[in-house]
């Protein structure tokens, strides 16, 4: 889906409202994919100073965990809002991703802003105390691996920095 922007200056007198439903399954995100269709709203308004541009979209995003390996879901939401002036479409200072032409690639919008609303490591909750580095088992799920007073072997080449612990 494109917006052309350039044009809407030169016939834009009416607000333009899109209804976005995109499917970002193929996309390549960094540490996460977003399985559901992205949802919302797209919207262009004239006004005295250029136009602005109205982003809100609803996105699912899952992922492993990054300390546990868990499965992770979360949803975000966006709200985005842009002034644009007719002099920015020709500008390399613009934030948004406008072809040559003054067109708007409105999936290819929603994927940035995406990419910087979800932090690159995602957790399933704050508290996670992730993985057992002796038998890799989950933290959580009771391991006493490296409980105070547990008899596991400590690798040597380590045991120099237990000392600064102490």
């Amino acid at each position: 889906m494109q917006f052309d922007l350039k044009k809407f200056f030169l016939t834009g007198r009416e607000p333009y409202r899109a209804e976005i439903n995109l499917d970002l399954s193929g996309y390549d995100f960094p540490g996460y994919q977003v399985q559901e269709p992205v949802v919302g709203t797209f919207v262009a308004e004239p006004t005295a100073e250029g136009v602005v541009v109205k982003l809100n979209v609803d996105a699912s995003v899952s992922a492993e965990c990054a300390r546990c390996l868990d499965s992770v879901h979360q949803a975000y939401s966006l709200q985005r809002e842009w002034l644009v002036r007719e002099s920015d479409l020709t500008s390399d200072m613009l934030e948004l991703p406008i072809d040559e032409a003054g067109k708007l690639p409105i999936d290819e919008l929603v994927c940035e802003e995406l990419v910087m609303e979800v932090p690159p490591v995602l957790l399933c909750s704050s508290d996670c105390q992730g993985l057992c580095p002796v038998c890799g088992k989950p933290k959580a799920a009771g391991c006493t691996c490296c409980e105070e007073g547990s008899t596991t072997p400590v690798d040597e080449r380590l045991a120099i920095l237990k000392q600064l612990l102490n």
